[in-house]
């Protein structure tokens, strides 16, 4: 589910990148990189955000399989019916509103259900499952472009439609809840299975506030280098849309090993440190390998960005249970997540609005000499600093979560 749910979230850009250019089919798109960024934001961001109503209701249901098997068919629908479109609201409708309403009747009872399974080697168990998504960016951003290049956008629309169902299908056919959910005892996580309100007590905890701030400015933050990674390749670099693909490609692939590999180290030195050093030197490589990047360190960037951006999707989810307690994972989960879809549509539209309308390099196609680049290039830096001043707060915000958890508790632990 996370391979192909995520997996085309991540390369929206690839998207973008196409709707945004000369060769683009839908004309009032040409260009207007946040407005088209806005509808991949919107799909990405119900995925999410979808969280608040599909959290309540899937712990009523003893049937989830209904959710999942429903999500899967309106997200398709959603898809196919994108590649019918001529206008722009014509893809907010589909692309946007169809899929993302889908993809979070999909996506969240699998995200929801999924941890409750495992209780030592959590941290490890998810970050495997989110790894998904760095394997689907590998492989979609492949198959995509190659899609685009030999069958145009609408046939390329209308496969990932039809293989997103007939993957989908089988998926959500197997989901059910914990066996023993909803019968353990009041200190198990699978006692809580009716329990979706939130705490009222945990409202008045900075605790919560900060990493709600946290959760925003980070989802906003992290979508900008996977929107705009393909657009740089071909407006700055002046490289071709293929190349621009193969980052996107190379980054997803990198993240995926990442995640795995921070959900074994936070096993190891812990849930809220590991989230912490992740947010931190996410910003750090933006600003240190991206901003005024010429090939080699964008290179380096598309890297190092996919090694250290996949700790804090993958261990989000176990650090609620640790700050808050399994009594309450439930109704967390579901509002951070909430939270978080609000955050993705806010970054990238914005780092549209600060890009403003520009032209692409007539060569777009292949690899080109762009015209005007030192405005562009200015233009992307200031994207790259406003994606990595989001970043660095989010950081800020996840150290002061750590503080003020230990002092709750009352003592400070190294290993947290």
């Amino acid at each position: 589910m996370i391979f192909h749910v995520i997996g085309i979230n991540q390369v929206f850009g690839i998207f973008q990148e196409f709707y945004t250019s000369p060769q683009s089919n839908i004309k009032d798109a040409q260009g207007q990189d946040a407005l088209v960024s806005l509808i991949g934001s919107i799909g990405a961001g119900l995925t999410w955000s979808g969280s608040i109503f599909m959290n309540p209701l899937i712990a009523r249901l003893d049937n989830v399989k209904l959710v999942t098997f429903c999500g899967a068919l309106i997200m398709s629908l959603g898809l196919t019916l994108a590649s019918f479109a001529t206008r722009i609201w014509h893809l907010y409708l589909t692309q946007a509103l169809l899929y993302g309403l889908g993809s979070s009747m999909y996506y969240f009872p699998l995200m929801s259900l999924a941890p409750t399974y495992f209780d030592r080697h959590r941290g490890f168990a998810m970050g495997v499952i989110l790894a998904g998504s760095g394997v689907g960016g590998l492989v979609m951003a492949l198959v995509l472009q190659f899609l685009l290049d030999h069958h145009g956008i609408q046939w390329a629309l209308r496969i990932l439609g039809i293989w997103n169902l007939a993957v989908a299908i089988p998926v959500s056919l197997v989901v059910r809840h914990r066996p023993d959910y909803g019968l353990g005892s009041p200190g198990s996580m699978g006692s809580n299975r009716a329990h979706t309100a939130i705490n009222q007590t945990l409202l008045k905890r900075g605790t919560f506030w900060y990493q709600s701030i946290g959760a925003f400015l980070q989802a906003a933050g992290n979508v900008v280098p996977l929107y705009y990674m393909s657009s740089y390749t071909v407006s700055v670099l002046s490289l071709s849309r293929t190349e621009g693909s193969l980052f996107v490609s190379i980054n997803s692939g990198v993240n995926s090993l990442s995640r795995i590999a921070m959900g074994l180290l936070a096993d190891n030195i812990g849930r809220q440190n590991t989230l912490i050093a992740g947010t931190i030197l996410s910003a750090v490589s933006v600003f240190a390998l991206w901003y005024d990047a010429q090939q080699a360190r964008f290179i380096a960037f598309v890297v190092m960005y996919g090694v250290y951006a996949g700790g804090y999707n993958a261990l989000l989810p176990t650090t609620i249970t640790e700050i808050y307690g399994v009594e309450n994972y439930a109704s967390i989960n579901g509002v951070l997540y909430f939270i978080r879809g609000l955050g993705s549509m806010f970054g990238a539209p914005v780092a549209g609005l600060i890009l403003g309308s520009h032209s692409r390099s007539s060569a777009s196609s292949n690899a080109g000499v762009s015209i005007g680049l030192g405005p562009i290039r200015k233009r992307y830096n200031d994207v790259v600093v406003f994606d990595g001043m989001l970043l660095l707060a989010a950081a800020v915000c996840v150290g002061y979560v750590r503080w003020l958890d230990a002092r709750d508790k009352g003592t400070w632990r190294w290993k947290a």
